[in-house]
């Protein structure tokens, strides 16, 4: 199973904004920090904002925030609502399926469990929780201390990529 580049994008614009919550930060922003296309980020963001977890800041100084405390936003229901299509095999779908075993296969349901199990997990955690070793993630994203003042983000071109 893999998740779309759609739903890995949205987990880490996710998790930054969990872990820069002291300010609001640009499309811009996060492209640079995480090597990724503007343009597909855009579409996240739209995403993010639909599903209500992100809100959009406009004018000359915005950019996006969480609209949601990190401790309420639990990453299954974020998978959930990201992924359109979760099935492992035809026969997990809606349609007529095309294996001759359909009805008489064991496989299907213990797959329909591995997926429940996998979302099961997520479900544990919140997105706090990913944003709980905010010092080692604010230093891959190449922040300074949050204690310290915002500079610019002109030089997070370089340097290691972003571990996901």
């Amino acid at each position: 199973m893999r998740l779309t580049v759609h739903t890995d994008y949205a987990l880490r614009v996710l998790m930054t904004l969990a872990v820069v919550d002291d300010r609001v930060v640009t499309i811009d922003e996060l492209a640079r920090r995480h090597r990724v296309s503007k343009n597909h980020l855009m579409k996240v963001a739209q995403t993010l904002v639909g599903l209500d977890l992100v809100q959009s800041v406009r004018g000359r100084a915005g950019g996006l925030r969480l609209k949601r405390d990190p401790g309420d936003i639990r990453m299954g229901a974020v998978v959930r609502a990201l992924e359109d299509d979760m099935r492992l095999v035809e026969c997990l779908g809606e349609g007529p399926a095309a294996c001759v075993f359909t009805g008489a296969c064991r496989l299907t349901r213990a797959l329909a469990r591995a997926i429940e199990a996998f979302l099961s997990e997520l479900d544990k955690l919140t997105l706090a929780d990913l944003a709980g070793l905010r010092p080692a993630m604010r230093e891959r994203l190449r922040l300074p201390d949050a204690s310290a003042e915002v500079t610019s983000v002109a030089d997070c071109g370089s340097g290691p990529p972003m571990v996901s």
